[in-house]
């Protein structure tokens, strides 16, 4: 299967099957005519940086982007400096196998603390501590907003607004933000948000995936395949679509059902998930680019 028509901008996020390893991706995202994969640190650590490249680049396949660096919160001075080295690692990693975007997740409240808004100013900070290298080595940093259940644990930054606050205080080609559709269809200022960030030229990665119910235990893996949930992909593709974004369009599924099954069978529904749901909301002259 190749990647035509409405295929041309879908990309599978190694998360979706995060059992597979880089070949198993590759095979899977050529065998369902995906162009494009998003991939994580973790699984690069165990492939090989550079092998990684030549896998992606020998299936002829491109990187959307690297996930993750981030977790900027821990005021602690050890902690603060492995952190900012660890982000330009991940830089270095990004500019190594393709990723024009590396993800942020902020970071959560550091343990017994109730100070959102000084976390979030050093997420501010330290991400200004890095914006340069990124720039140099033209990756954006893109920091994504997670839905608010994480706000204590994983991201103090929780919505789009939120993420534009720091973003714009930098310059576009070295900071922008991620629409993840999971994190960010319940709020109300969402697509006046998405327009802002797109006259900024802010928008770095859009992200899809749904929102079912119930929530599981572990509500890191409440992520579902889009249509299984209760997101309205119109409005929200849309608004990313008349913002300008021409990017790729990654489907990331933190679920553990989804994980268990066959990584190719996941990465063939994702397609037809993607071009029932999504694909028909973009803009068609960006299609026509690819």
């Amino acid at each position: 299967m190749s990647a035509t028509g409405t295929a041309r901008r879908l990309s599978i996020n190694q998360w979706t099957v995060r059992r597979a390893s880089i070949p198993e991706l590759v095979s899977a995202a050529v065998g369902a005519g995906v162009p494009a994969v998003g991939l994580w640190r973790e699984a690069l650590a165990e492939f090989g940086v550079a092998d990684t490249a030549r896998a992606v680049v020998d299936a002829g396949l491109r990187v959307s982007s690297l996930c993750r660096g981030g977790f900027f919160t821990d005021p602690e001075p050890r902690a603060a400096r492995a952190a900012h080295d660890g982000n330009l690692r991940a830089i270095e990693e990004a500019h190594d196998v393709g990723a024009p975007v590396l993800v942020l997740v902020a970071g959560g409240l550091p343990a017994g603390s109730r100070d959102l808004a000084g976390a979030r100013e050093r997420v501010r900070d330290a991400i200004g501590a890095i914006a340069d290298a990124a720039a140099a080595a033209q990756v954006v940093l893109a920091i994504e907003p997670l839905h608010p259940m994480y706000v204590a644990d994983r991201a103090v930054v929780s919505t789009l607004g939120q993420a534009l606050d720091i973003a714009e205080q930098f310059p576009a080609d070295a900071v922008g933000v991620v629409v993840d559709t999971f994190h960010v269809w319940w709020d109300p200022e969402v697509l006046a948000q998405i327009a802002r960030a797109g006259r900024g030229g802010r928008i770095a990665s859009y992200q899809v995936c749904d929102f079912p119910t119930p929530i599981p235990a572990d509500v890191l893996l409440a992520r579902g395949m889009m249509g299984d949930g209760h997101i309205d992909f119109g409005p929200l593709t849309s608004a990313v679509s008349a913002a300008g974004y021409r990017g790729d369009v990654e489907v990331e599924i933190f679920n553990q059902d989804i994980w268990d099954a066959d990584p190719s069978g996941v990465v063939r529904l994702a397609r037809e998930r993607f071009e029932a749901l999504v694909a028909p909301f973009l803009d068609p002259a960006a299609e026509d680019a690819r």
